[in-house]
């Protein structure tokens, strides 16, 4: 027997496998290679996605402070009336309040005109012998019944007035709890899910190099809606307090343990100061409050950019949210499911 070709044969068998092998594995390889940077693209999009999506969510929670051209309610110097007025209790009780001067100025004229009157009648030299008279029926009945007419009067509005400071706010009110501290505001939205922030006093350089009102301006406002029925409820922590904004005709004691509770409703956007008017101690001149009232989306917007929630807002975009990643996953299932389908039908050819 000749052996002889054998092994050449055997060797010459493994080269041709081996090279057929190598030769079926390069489209594989150069597939493998091209992969990468097709399958890059998919994975960079998610990414480009959320950062837009992103930059969209600053925008819609962004919020931007007023500037000091918006400020509307702070003390003047020289001024002699009642700031003006921004919201329906205020409007209406400086209405009340410039009829009682009218009143007060015509009363003490009349007073002032009958004193000059009888001073000058009945002086000495114009009436060298006294009148004996001891009473006039007629007079005292005027000066009894006129006076109580002018007090009815001003009871009337006057209690009509107590009645609107007064009123209960409805259920959908903004709440808003106020405490006091020796000697800053801290502020809570818990309807909103925002928790207490404090306010202190601006540093004075700072507030007049931006502009500010010093003694007045705070590093962090409280932000409230316009046009908008708002729960203001104080309470103190160590002594009693007073949150106090005169443009708002606003003022309620701030009492340790005790929960006080009244409706503000804002008339205009805008910036506007008050300041503790309750003696709480050695720095109860430097307890300013700033109140930055804004039309409704912008409040909401303020209350995004606090990491706060929209109740019913939230709820109805959460089913939208869900839903959204559900439609973009069908799409991806179904080309998932005709890549793996192509192989299989290429199958039959390859053995065939």
């Amino acid at each position: 027997m000749n052996f002889g070709n054998a092994p050449r044969e055997a060797i010459g068998r493994k080269v041709t496998a081996w090279t057929a092998a190598a030769l079926a594995l390069l489209p594989a390889t150069a597939l493998a290679q091209d992969v990468p940077a097709d399958a890059a693209a998919p994975v960079d999009a998610p990414a480009a996605d959320a950062a837009a999506a992103a930059a969209t969510a600053d925008a819609a929670t962004g919020y931007t402070p007023l500037g000091a051209d918006m400020i509307k309610g702070q003390p003047v110097d020289g001024a002699l009336d009642l700031q003006p007025q921004f919201s329906d209790v205020g409007e209406y009780a400086f209405g009340f309040h410039v009829a009682l001067v009218w009143i007060m100025a015509a009363i003490s004229v009349f007073v002032l005109g009958l004193l000059l009157y009888v001073m000058f009648r009945y002086r000495k030299a114009a009436n060298p012998t006294p009148s004996k008279t001891t009473h006039n029926t007629m007079i005292e009945v005027v000066w009894t019944v006129v006076p109580v007419l002018i007090l009815v009067g001003i009871a009337i509005p006057s209690i009509s007035l107590l009645s609107k400071q007064y009123e209960t706010p409805p259920e959908d009110a903004v709440t808003v709890k106020i405490t006091g501290y020796q000697w800053n505001w801290g502020y809570e939205f818990p309807d909103q899910g925002i928790p207490e922030f404090i306010a202190n006093m601006m540093p004075v350089e700072d507030a007049k190099a931006a502009g500010l009102p010093a003694l007045l301006e705070v590093d962090n406002r409280v932000v409230l809606p316009v046009n908008t029925p708002i729960r203001i409820q104080t309470t103190a922590a160590d002594v009693i307090h007073s949150w106090a904004v005169p443009a708002l005709w606003f003022k309620m004691d701030a009492v340790p343990g005790r929960l006080n509770e009244k409706l503000l409703t804002i008339k205009e956007p805008g910036i506007y100061y008050g300041q503790c008017s309750e003696l709480c101690g050695v720095k109860h001149a430097y307890m300013p409050i700033a109140v930055e009232a804004v039309p409704l989306e912008q409040w909401q917007a303020w209350v995004r950019s606090k990491g706060g929630s929209l109740g019913g807002e939230e709820e109805a975009a959460a089913p939208a949210a869900a839903a959204a990643p559900a439609a973009d996953a069908a799409p991806a299932t179904t080309t998932t499911t005709a890549a793996a389908a192509a192989p299989a039908a290429a199958a039959p050819a390859v053995g065939q």
